[in-house]
C-alpha cells in the first residue's frame, strides 16, 4: 500500500473489519497498528446503506459519506471517506478517509446559529425558545449538556428558562441556594457580577469531591461531564443571565467552541430582551384599555344609571305627596327611564364587543358588531353616525373579523380624540375577493404630515401602527389621509383570496375565508 498517501487508507475485508491500513490510516484512529488490523471498521460496505452525505468537500463530495469513529483516545472523531471495490480481490475493499471533525463542527456551528435566529422571528414562548437554543448548543458541539438561566423579575434571583440534556428538578433552585449556603463556589454568580466568561476544566471532579455540593450532586450527576463554562447574557450593558455548559470528558474547550457559545448567549439575550419589550408593550395596551373603558364607562354608562337614580328619586318624592300622582308625570319619568336604560344597554353590549369582538358572530356577527359600536359612541358622545354596510360581511368572520372591527373602532377613536367633529360615515363592502372599508369624518382631522409640510400616509402613534399591523396580517393595507373638504379618511383594503395571517416564513397558502388560520395550518 503506498505509505506517502495525504489521506488515510484502509483496506476492509467483508465482514468490515481492517486488514490493512497505511501510517496515515493509522494516526487517524488513534490506535495502534496492531490493534487496528481486525476490528471492525465504521464504514458501511454497502453504496445504499444510510450514511450522511458531506456535500461541501472538494469536487467529488458527491461520493464522499461522512461516519463517526468512537475508539481512541478523546472525543469521537468524523471520517469522510470514499469506497474503492477491487475487481481482482472480491471481498475486499479499499477505504480512503480523512478527519472532518472541525469541518463538521463549524458546520454544525454555522446551521444551530441560523435556526436559532430563524426561532427568534417566530419564537413562541421564552421558555420553548431558550430550550431550543439549548438543544441546539448540545447538538452542535456534542456537550453532555446546556443551562439557560436568567435573572426574575425583581432581578435579584435566577431562573431556569431552557435546559437540554437535565431532567426537570422543580427544587434545583432551593438546592442551588443550600449549596450557596454550606459555602458552595457558584462561578455563575461571578460571572453576572464581572459580564466574563469562566472556564474551569475538571469541574465535576473539584464538585464530586467538595461536601457543599452535596444537595446538586445527583442532578449534575445525571450527565458524564467534566469540564465547565459559563457564558453571560447581556443587554445593553447589563447582565441578564448566564449560559452553562457541561462538557463530555475529553471535551476541549478553545477558542472556536468559546466564540460560538457567546453567539448562542447573544441570540439567548436578544430572546429574553425581545420577550421583555413584548410584555411592556402589552402592560401599557392594557393600561390604555383599562384607562379608555374607565373613560367610557363614566362618560356614558355611570351618567345614565345616575340619569335613573335621579330619576327614581323623583318618583319616590312624588309618592310621598298626599295628592294622587299625575298621569302625564309618572308616563314622562318612566319613558325617560326607559330611553336611558336602552342607552345603558346599547354602551354596555358595545363594551362587550369591544372588549371581545370574536364573538360577534353569535350576536349578528360584524355588521352587528359596527352598528352597536356606532350606537354606543353616540350615546356617549354624540357623534351622528352614517353606516353603508354592504352584502357579503357575513363572509368576514373569525380573527379577520376581530381585526376589521379593531381597525374600525381605533379610526373611530381617533376622531373622537383629535378631530372635533360632529358627523361620521363609514363604508364596508365586500367585492369580489377583496374587503374595502372606509372611515371619514367631516372635522378638523388628524394632523397627517409627510415630515414636508404636505398630507402623506402616517405611522404616527401607537393606534395608527396598530392598525397597520392588524391589515398587514392579512396582506392588506390602512391608509390615513386628509379630505380636500376638511377632515380625514381611513381606508382598509384586505384581498380575501389570502386568509391566513402572515408569518416570518413568507406569504400563506390560499384558502376559503372563514376557515380559522389554525386549523387551516394544521395546528390545534
Amino acid at each position: 500500500m503506498a505509505t506517502a498517501a495525504p489521506d488515510g487508507l484502509a483496506v476492509v475485508d467483508a465482514s468490515g473489519r481492517f486488514t490493512q491500513l497505511n501510517p496515515a490510516a493509522v494516526q487517524l484512529c488513534g490506535l495502534a497498528e496492531e490493534e487496528l488490523i481486525g476490528a471492525r471498521a465504521p464504514f458501511p460496505l454497502s453504496q445504499d446503506a444510510a450514511t450522511r452525505t458531506l456535500g461541501l468537500l472538494e469536487e467529488d463530495a458527491s461520493a464522499e459519506h461522512v461516519t463517526t469513529w468512537p475508539l481512541g483516545p478523546g472525543p469521537r472523531r468524523e471520517f469522510a471517506y470514499r469506497l474503492h471495490r477491487l475487481p481482482a480481490s472480491p471481498g475486499l475493499t479499499v477505504v480512503a478517509f480523512r478527519d472532518v471533525t472541525g469541518d463538521r463542527q463549524r458546520q454544525r456551528r454555522v446551521a444551530a446559529i441560523a435556526r436559532t435566529a430563524a426561532n427568534l422571528a417566530t419564537q413562541g414562548s421564552l421558555t420553548a425558545t431558550l430550550d431550543a437554543l439549548a438543544a441546539e448548543v448540545v447538538q452542535a458541539d456534542a456537550l453532555a449538556g446546556a443551562q439557560i438561566l436568567t435573572l426574575d423579575s425583581s432581578g435579584h434571583g435566577l431562573r431556569i428558562m431552557g435546559a437540554a440534556g437535565f431532567g426537570h428538578w422543580p427544587d434545583f433552585f432551593d438546592r442551588l441556594m443550600q449549596v450557596r449556603e454550606r459555602g458552595g463556589l457558584l462561578l455563575m454568580l461571578k460571572v453576572l457580577a464581572t459580564g466574563e466568561t469562566v472556564v474551569v476544566p475538571n469541574r465535576w471532579a473539584a464538585i464530586r469531591d467538595d461536601p457543599a455540593w452535596a444537595p446538586l450532586r445527583a442532578y449534575l450527576g445525571e450527565l458524564e461531564w467534566e469540564s465547565f463554562a459559563s457564558v453571560p447574557l447581556t443587554i445593553r450593558g447589563q447582565g441578564t443571565g448566564v449560559l452553562n455548559a457541561f462538557f463530555k470528558p475529553g471535551e476541549a474547550i478553545g477558542r472556536h467552541t468559546l466564540e460560538f457559545l457567546a453567539a448562542m448567549a447573544e441570540q439567548a439575550a436578544i430572546a429574553v430582551d425581545y420577550a421583555a419589550l413584548l410584555e411592556r408593550e402589552r402592560d401599557a395596551a392594557r393600561r390604555e384599555e383599562r384607562q379608555r373603558l374607565a373613560r367610557d364607562l363614566h362618560d356614558s354608562i355611570v351618567q345614565q344609571v345616575f340619569s335613573i337614580s335621579m330619576q327614581a328619586e323623583s318618583m319616590a318624592v312624588l309618592a310621598q305627596r298626599d295628592s294622587p300622582l299625575p298621569a302625564e308625570a309618572v308616563l314622562r319619568i318612566s319613558d325617560e327611564v326607559g330611553l336611558l336604560s336602552k342607552a345603558a344597554l346599547a354602551d354596555l353590549r358595545a363594551m362587550v364587543h369591544e372588549l371581545r369582538p370574536s364573538s360577534t358572530a353569535e350576536l349578528g356577527g360584524l355588521e352587528e358588531a359596527i352598528r352597536a359600536l356606532a350606537a354606543s359612541t353616540a350615546n356617549r358622545t354624540g357623534l351622528r353616525f352614517r353606516l353603508s354596510l354592504g352584502q357579503g360581511l357575513e363572509r368576514i368572520t373569525g380573527e379577520l373579523a376581530e381585526d376589521v372591527y379593531r381597525i374600525i373602532a381605533e379610526a373611530i377613536h381617533n376622531i373622537v380624540k383629535h378631530a372635533a367633529a360632529s358627523r361620521v360615515t363609514i363604508r364596508l363592502v365586500v367585492s369580489g375577493d377583496r374587503l374595502t372599508a372606509s372611515v371619514t369624518d367631516y372635522g378638523r382631522g388628524i394632523a397627517v404630515d409627510d415630515g414636508r409640510g404636505g398630507p402623506a400616509d402616517t405611522d404616527a402613534g401607537y393606534g395608527l401602527k396598530a392598525m397597520k399591523e392588524r391589515a398587514e396580517r392579512w396582506c392588506g393595507t390602512v391608509t390615513v389621509r386628509p379630505r380636500r373638504e376638511g377632515g380625514t379618511v381611513v381606508r382598509l383594503g384586505v384581498p380575501l383570496a389570502i386568509g391566513v395571517p402572515l408569518d416570518s416564513t413568507g406569504p400563506p397558502p390560499p384558502r376559503t375565508q372563514g376557515t380559522s388560520p389554525a386549523t387551516a395550518t394544521g395546528r390545534q
